[in-house]
């Protein structure tokens, strides 16, 4: 398992950098997009009606990559107090069904976004004139990468040797 994890690593690393940088430029292009909206609305007098629901879909998007990128830089928001206080066999286990947990929520996300995306497929986005499913994509892709990026996590844990009390005091230091 060590060998393929490490046969995939710098794929799922690529992975991650792509979802980082398309999370980056969607911010760049919702600002851009809003600062428009603000200076056709307030200077021309001319709001474009497609800025609100295009920056709406960036967002989406910039949100759901940025928080699987966050899984697999493990720099989501979490709650440690209980876990710091246990023994090392005792946090292993912790992380072990928090990631699994996770990926089955990435994997949940990704299986209800599509049904949502093909349920709605045929209503119409009114101002864009794009399937209603669309708005579902981020939450798929996004799904998807969590529960990768998880499951990454996951085994990583799994295999990793335990390390000793002396190392983990020297950690803390």
């Amino acid at each position: 398992m060590s060998s393929f994890m490490e046969a995939v690593r710098p794929g799922l690393r690529l992975l991650s950098t792509v979802c980082l940088y398309l999370a980056g430029l969607g911010v760049v292009m919702m600002t851009a997009i809003i600062g428009w909206q603000v200076f056709a609305r307030y200077v021309l007098n001319d709001t474009p009606s497609w800025s609100e629901p295009l920056s709406l879909q960036l967002m989406s998007w910039f949100i759901l990559l940025g928080a699987a990128v966050g899984v697999r830089e493990s720099v989501h928001l979490g709650l440690d107090i209980v876990r710091h206080a246990m023994p090392a066999p005792v946090k292993r286990i912790m992380d072990l069904v928090s990631l699994a947990l996770v990926s089955a929520f990435g994997v949940a996300m990704s299986f209800y976004g599509a049904k949502l995306a093909m349920g709605t497929w045929t209503a119409r986005i009114p101002v864009l004139g794009w399937p209603g499913g669309v708005d579902f994509f981020p939450l798929i892709a996004g799904g998807a990468l969590i529960a990768i990026f998880a499951l990454e996590r996951f085994i990583d844990t799994l295999i990793a040797t335990p390390k000793t009390e002396p190392e983990l005091e020297a950690e803390v230091i």
